[in-house]
């Protein structure tokens, strides 16, 4: 298979803070879209840019070369693929199928295996970048599944992200993916007690962010999302109970493999007051609500 613009037919399916933006490139790109997404008002502005609207997963993979997915949850992933009018049921024989959710690996695995029995090609190829990432076109991806099959689809990945990279059989996407997630989860932590550290003194912190981050503690999260905590912005580029589904995903892929994780467990239980609270779709920096008492009330997008 040989993925063209003027020839190949592309699905998507979740369009969502994400999806809409990963979408658009495509169709910028010049490829036919075709998109499907459960609440049909989020497909209206790809639409009016000449995206085909279809009606449902399977009527979307019966007529496309390549599907892209990105939806919420492992259970999303199964129903969309898995279901009676899901992709497997109705992807053409020699399609490709790439799952860009944030998803169980062993889910990720069974999916490929079944649709190897049919002729088709799925990947496991979850994202890192955030809203931001998305609309920039430069995510992360990291991809799990066939060699063949991720070459091909290579140049139409190129049009979301700006790494794009092969870890391994089916799975091993869905596995990088995680040790993403526990890497932020940490780093998440730290961030927001730095800065509770810092207010409490009475340092400012907006010249705390300009001095650390420059230095020894400078990452994406202190820089990206620390003035967002400062200016006590909470709008989500990622929502904190999809970051909860991911940590509790990592979790268990740590139990199986007996590896204790302690930092991700706190992490966890922290987020997991947000939802608690009610904070569960304002964006992960809201963390820094717990270290306040969740009285810092800012934007909620």
């Amino acid at each position: 298979m040989t993925v063209q613009t003027r020839t190949t037919k592309v699905g998507f399916i979740g369009l969502g803070i994400m999806g809409r933006s990963m979408a658009a490139h495509i169709l910028k790109a010049g490829y036919e879209l075709h998109v499907y997404n459960r609440t049909r008002s989020k497909t209206d502005d790809l639409i009016a840019q000449g995206a085909i609207s279809e009606e449902s997963p399977g009527d979307l993979a019966a007529v496309c070369d390549v599907v892209i997915t990105i939806v919420g949850y492992p259970a999303d992933v199964e129903e969309v693929y898995l279901g009676l009018d899901g992709l497997l049921a109705h992807a053409r024989p020699g399609a490709v199928l790439v799952d860009m959710t944030t998803s169980s690996p062993a889910l990720a695995r069974r999916i490929a295996n079944e649709a190897a029995d049919k002729g088709v090609a799925v990947l496991d190829a979850p994202v890192s970048g955030g809203d931001v990432g998305a609309r920039e076109g430069k995510l992360a991806i990291m991809t799990g599944g066939d060699e063949a099959a991720f070459e091909a689809v290579k140049p139409l990945l190129a049009t979301m992200g700006g790494t794009i990279v092969l870890m391994g059989g089916p799975g091993a996407g869905q596995h990088t993916k995680m040790a993403n997630q526990i890497a932020i989860a940490s780093t998440m932590m730290a961030v927001c007690e730095s800065l509770a550290y810092a207010e409490a003194t009475g340092v400012d912190p907006e010249r705390l962010l300009g001095v650390i981050g420059t230095g020894a503690a400078s990452s994406f999260l202190l820089n990206g999302l620390g003035p967002k905590i400062v200016a006590r912005d909470f709008a989500p580029g990622f929502f904190v109970h999809h970051f909860v589904k991911d940590m509790s995903i990592a979790l268990e892929e740590a139990e199986r493999m007996k590896l204790d994780l302690p930092g991700l467990s706190l992490a966890r239980e922290l987020y997991q007051k947000l939802v608690d609270g009610g904070f569960d779709e304002e964006g992960t920096q809201a963390l820094y609500r717990v270290y306040t008492g969740f009285t810092s009330r800012g934007t909620t997008g």
